[in-house]
């Protein structure tokens, strides 16, 4: 699995013109799922995401967790972050999991989330989605499970 960690100050997602999910300070996840993921994955990066130290505390230093600051998740399928676009200029997919198998393993990461104390919010799996926020700092991380 590939998480794509981007910190906000607020965000929403839209589906067919409708807001479905909403936070305000917190994190914004895009979730990408490869063929073979597992949900010891899932749970590996569910405790990345509670536990990342990535806002700051009183000394301006990035110390601080989702946990530690109280914040949410707004998290959001994305199978195009195993797209490879290495030959041509069209990527293929070929290494994102099954439709069935990617949703799966995106709630069990959800799921996992949530019983880190972690609220979450989500868009919806599958769906034509608008995701706006406004990324703090800016911060943005990659985070493969192993």
């Amino acid at each position: 699995m590939r998480i794509v960690v981007q910190r906000s100050k607020q965000a929403h997602v839209k589906t067919g013109g409708e807001v479905v999910g909403r936070i305000d300070r917190g994190l914004v996840v895009l979730v990408g799922v490869a063929r073979g993921d597992t949900e010891e994955a899932a749970r590996y990066l569910a405790g990345k995401t509670a536990n990342l130290r990535i806002f700051e505390d009183e000394e301006g230093k990035m110390n601080l967790s989702l946990k530690d600051v109280g914040g949410k998740v707004l998290s959001i399928s994305q199978f195009t972050l195993y797209g490879d676009a290495s030959k041509g200029r069209r990527p293929n997919f070929m290494a994102a999991a099954p439709p069935e198998e990617a949703e799966r393993l995106y709630e069990a990461y959800n799921a996992a989330l949530r019983e880190e104390g972690i609220e979450v919010e989500t868009g919806k799996f599958g769906a034509m989605m608008e995701v706006s926020l406004i990324n703090w700092g800016p911060v943005t991380l990659i985070i493969d499970s192993p």
